[in-house]
């Protein structure tokens, strides 16, 4: 999300890039990047929590039990992964 603000920053402060096709192609591509790994994680997220309910809930938990399910961890980003990346032109 900062690596688009300082992205969108750049292209007020440069008129000419602003109007350049392949800059509004790469803000794009990049916006929708940061879109589809949001969604994935809140999709695997969710995921992860149903099935976890489902392991408590009668009578899926004896079918969990009987074929040793375990509760699944939520995704967590490492610190050093939520990093901004540097974007240069």
């Amino acid at each position: 999300t900062d690596s688009l603000k300082s992205i969108f920053a750049l292209a007020e402060n440069y008129p000419d890039l602003k109007a350049n096709q392949n800059f509004l192609a790469l803000q794009e591509e990049l916006t929708n990047t940061e879109n589809k790994i949001a969604y994935s994680r809140q999709l695997y997220n969710s995921t992860v929590a149903m099935f976890n309910e489902k392991l408590l809930t009668f009578p899926s938990n004896l079918v969990a039990k009987m074929h040793g399910f375990k509760k699944l961890d939520y995704l967590q980003t490492p610190t050093e992964e939520k990093a901004v990346p540097q974007v240069k032109f």
